[in-house]
Formats: C-alpha cells, sequence, structure tokens
C-alpha cells in the first residue's frame, strides 16, 4: 500500500499525530488521557510512516533506536518514583515545584515526568515491535 497519495500524506499526518500525542500528554493529569494513549498514538503514527514510506526511513526518522526510547522512559518513570524516596515520602508520591518562565509561573511535579516515561516506553516498545513486524512484510 504504498500508493503516491499514502506517501505524500504519511509525513504530514505523522506529525499532526506526533502533535496530538503530545497534547494528550500533557492534558492527562486534568482529564482523560495522559502518557499510555499519548505513546500509543505516537506509536502509531510511526506505523503509518513506516507503511508509507518504509522500516530504514522510520528508523531514520525516529533517530534513537526504539528500545533506548523505551529503556530512557523507563529510567525516567523509576526516578520520578525514587525521587519520593530521597525526600522521605512513600515511593510514587507526587512532589510539585513550581518556577518562574518568561514571567508566568509554571508548575512541575514528579507525577508529569512519570507520564513522560511511560509515554516513551510505549512509544518505544510498540514502534519496536510494529517496525519488526513490518520488516518481516512479504512480497
Amino acid at each position: 500500500m504504498r500508493t503516491v497519495i499514502f506517501r505524500t500524506v504519511a509525513p504530514y499526518l505523522t506529525s499532526l499525530m506526533v502533535l496530538f500525542s503530545i497534547f494528550v500528554l500533557l492534558r492527562g493529569h486534568n482529564d482523560p488521557g495522559g502518557g499510555f494513549i499519548g505513546g500509543l498514538i505516537a506509536a502509531s503514527a510511526f506505523a503509518i510512516y513506516g507503511i508509507a514510506c518504509g522500516v530504514p526511513a522510520t528508523r531514520r526518522a525516529l533517530y534513537f533506536h526504539p528500545m533506548a526510547i523505551s529503556g530512557s522512559g523507563l529510567f525516567l518513570a523509576a526516578l520520578s518514583g525514587l525521587l519520593s524516596i530521597v525526600y522521605g515520602v512513600p515511593f510514587l508520591t507526587g512532589l510539585w515545584t513550581s518556577f518562574g518562565f518568561l514571567g508566568v509561573e509554571v508548575d512541575i511535579s514528579t507525577v508529569m515526568f512519570f507520564d513522560i516515561g511511560v509515554y516513551l516506553v510505549v512509544v518505544g516498545a510498540i514502534t519496536s515491535i510494529a517496525l519488526a513486524l513490518e520488516e518481516r512484510e512479504l512480497p
């Protein structure tokens, strides 16, 4: 299914889906969504790109190996949980802080970093599986 129209539209569709997945990731703290659903949307975007442009082009677009992305996400999620132990509270307890950025007070939390870690784990694992399946495609 590598038609001219699909190959032309796939990069734009992929970038829109990745942007939407980041929106779902960041929105997930107050509304439905979060790291898992956002990661599935991003992995679907890379699968579409792989179907349209091929696995080598998708691997070049990802820049990092999908399992390295997954490993860094797992490290970030574990680190966000361990940070609470450093402060003497139970594992995975949310810690909040704020800082000023361009005159606006921005609140960040370990919960957000855990969600980003889950996002990266899902993107890396599902993309790795999808690319492995696409490489075994029959002629």
